[in-house]
């Protein structure tokens, strides 16, 4: 054994077991992870601006309808990030490397096989999308065109979402952003080079994104796999062992379901706004904004609350599971409430930047407290969500997020009619509310009931 060897395993070891959760800690898991989301905004501005320079109005609503057909599907398969980290906390906790390795494989192999299955499938997914969007004829080629280009990626996207919750069990945020650094960073570069240097268009465009999601694939696995112990890999009997695979699909099926829900509310309000006219329907898209801004930091946060409960509970130790329930929750609503009163204060003016139409402007001013106060009637929920996933309490977080979408949908019901439009923001309030306080209810039993063997 390297003297390399010996200290990268005696601090594997050190990790494992009773550990002391502090700002430091969830900063270094948080800040990096929020810097690194960051970038998914960026990329999407400097693809509208490839593709908007290019003069042609099909180009750029083609570009649209194909990215959104992306989200749906990329979307689907966000269980993979999700659970791993879940899985991987828990094993790191423990100390049990060796799990940690097939967990991983595990998720890799699923990634690959989803990304080859929706390559095989994509001519169905690409009529199901313009049967869905019903954009005109040479909108549609547009987005053919991206379409057929950017489903290649598929594998190496899957894969990424593998490869980060892996990084992110293991609370390397600094190595999750790196990778989120190199996927965006290649896609951005390729995307201008492609698409407008060299005159590629749309087509561009993709090429630039599917060699982003490659080379970022390539750059994680060779991270991962470079920093594995060989003496602890896992035979494949081990890591297709029925029970482990099993336990991992029913999380990932919670999952996906809990992911469709929440997609199916906010296609709601889409849905409903439209029917409010087409004013009110691009003043929620500018205020739907800040929520999405806010998002960012409290996913962040997220991100730290997977890790920290997921290892505290691999490494059965309460005490590290209540402080970062706390200090997690206290840092969430602290710097919500702070969103919420910069928007308050300055909302307007982002209002402003985001739109140079005045009745549309005028619409979102009304509106902006409702927009503004999401940011804390979110936090529990991005929190909670965190919570669950790296305690693997999936089913708990697939029926409260059904539970939370029934009574968003009775609020709808009630609100809408009579108070229009702020009665939609109103339910979606509710909405955020719900879920976070119905799973904030059920944490002193579930962490009565995971903890009790270990006491």
């Amino acid at each position: 054994m390297t003297a390399a060897e010996s200290l990268e395993r005696s601090r594997d070891a050190s990790e494992a077991g009773p550990f002391h959760v502090t700002n430091r800690l969830i900063f270094s898991i948080a800040l990096p992870m929020t810097l690194g989301f960051l970038t998914t905004p960026l990329l999407g501005l400097v693809d509208t601006a490839v593709v908007g320079r290019l003069g042609r109005a099909e180009l750029l609503a083609g570009l649209a309808i194909g990215a959104v057909m992306f989200d749906l599907i990329f979307t689907t398969f966000n269980f993979l990030r999700a659970s791993t980290t879940g899985l991987v906390a828990q094993a790191y906790g423990r100390g049990d490397r060796r799990e940690q390795q097939a967990v991983f494989w595990r998720s890799l192999v699923i990634a690959l096989v989803s990304g080859v299955a929706i390559i095989l499938l994509s001519p169905l997914l690409l009529a199901a999308g313009l049967w869905l969007m019903r954009p005109d004829a040479e909108v549609a080629a547009v987005t053919r065109t991206y379409f057929l280009y950017r489903i290649l990626s598929g594998p190496a996207a899957l894969a990424n979402y593998a490869i980060l919750g892996f990084v992110l069990g293991r609370g390397e945020g600094s190595i999750g952003l790196f990778l989120q650094t190199i996927i965006n960073g290649t896609n951005i570069v390729l995307s201008i080079l492609l698409g407008l240097v060299l005159g590629w268009g749309v087509a561009g465009v993709a090429v630039g994104t599917v060699a982003g999601e490659a080379i970022g694939a390539l750059v994680g696995f060779a991270i991962v796999y470079g920093r594995f112990d060989k003496r602890d890999a896992p035979d494949w009997v081990t890591i297709f062992a029925g029970e482990r695979l099993k336990a991992l699909l029913g999380l990932n099926r919670d999952i996906m379901i809990r992911s469709f829900v929440l997609l199916a509310a906010f296609t709601l309000m889409t849905r409903i706004g439209t029917s409010l006219g087409p004013v009110t329907l691009a003043a929620n898209a500018v205020l739907m904004t800040i929520f999405l801004v806010a998002g960012y930091y409290l996913d962040g946060l997220a991100n730290a609350a997977e890790q920290l409960t997921g290892r505290s509970i691999g490494a059965a130790y309460r005490p590290a599971f209540d402080r970062a329930l706390r200090m997690t929750a206290l840092w969430s609503l602290g710097l919500a409430a702070l969103t919420t009163l910069a928007f308050l204060a300055f909302g307007n003016v982002l209002v402003d930047v985001l739109t140079t139409a005045p009745d549309v402007r005028e619409l979102a001013y009304e509106y902006m407290p409702w927009a503004a106060v999401t940011a804390v009637t979110g936090a529990l929920a991005f929190l909670m969500d965190g919570v669950f996933i790296g305690a693997t309490w999936s089913r708990d977080m697939r029926n409260m997020m059904l539970a939370a979408f029934l009574g968003y949908c009775a609020a709808l019901t009630i609100l809408v009619p009579v108070f229009g439009n702020h009665g939609l923001w109103a339910g979606l309030n509710l909405f955020l509310l719900m879920r976070g306080v119905f799973l904030l209810m059920l944490v002193p039993r579930r962490a009565a009931q995971t903890f009790r063997p270990a006491q």
